[in-house]
């Protein structure tokens, strides 16, 4: 777990969760129907390379493209292939970004012409469930309290948190202590101190919790098939409360 201990740092974390941001928009903004997940992926390389940075997940334990792109029911680490989008989709981008020795990582989910109006709920209550946890992530703060923050739009929306993956600190690396559920008690858990840096990433499916690993060893699945929605930040917490650092 890092703990920024200095302007500089906290300078590098904000600049590498800038350009995390700039990539993620400008992909989000290309995602249209009969454009494949390749293509997205090779301009977002592009992307990355001319804000000098790297990705943080290209070759990160094996993972073979620049960026997560999850389709549907995919939930997260969807390798970008030649599948086009088709209207009508829900489409994930997760980002990450290695900058001045710093990670930026954060997730959108994109609606492709989406008119069913229980997907764009579902879309809607995902990014409403990550803003709660991050009005959480503040000094005193338990990690239960911002857990509990998230699953309980969650639940009260009518959807299922994936519980089999989770957020984490981020900061020199891409995955940190300590690691944060998407569910939880309040109260309870370690303390939240000044200069924590985390990625708040709530994964919530329509239908049950429960995901499937396909045979690629990457792509996480609904179980049930149904489409599942993702939204992430990385945030510091600073004297003042959360600081999103991946914001626009």
């Amino acid at each position: 777990m890092i703990i920024i201990k200095n302007r500089e740092e906290i300078r590098r974390m904000r600049e590498s969760g800038r350009i995390a941001a700039c990539v993620r928009e400008e992909i989000a903004r290309l995602v249209s129907p009969g454009i494949t997940t390749r293509e997205l992926d090779a301009r977002a390389a592009k992307l990355i390379a001319a804000y000098g940075a790297k990705s943080a997940f290209l070759g990160y334990r094996g993972y073979p493209g620049n960026v997560c792109i999850s389709i549907d029911s995919e939930v997260v680490h969807g390798i970008p292939g030649d599948r086009r989008i088709e209207l009508g989709q829900i489409v994930s981008l997760d980002i990450g970004v290695l900058f001045g020795g710093f990670v930026g990582d954060t997730a959108t989910t994109v609606m492709v012409g989406v008119t069913d109006p229980d997907v764009i709920r579902l879309v809607r209550s995902t990014e409403q469930a990550l803003m709660a946890g991050i009005e959480m992530a503040r000094a005193g703060k338990r990690l239960g309290d911002l857990s509990h923050a998230v699953e309980s739009v969650v639940n009260g929306a009518g959807y299922s948190v994936v519980r089999d993956f989770v957020g984490h600190g981020v900061g020199r690396k891409l995955h940190e202590e300590p690691q944060i559920p998407n569910f939880g008690t309040a109260g309870v858990g370690p303390k939240l101190k000044v200069g924590m840096t985390l990625a708040i990433e709530p994964m919530v499916n329509m239908g049950e919790a429960a995901v499937k690993v396909l045979a690629d060893g990457w792509t996480v699945c609904t179980a049930d098939g149904r489409p599942s929605a993702h939204f992430e930040h990385t945030v510091a917490i600073c004297e003042d409360g959360p600081e999103i650092l991946t914001a626009v």
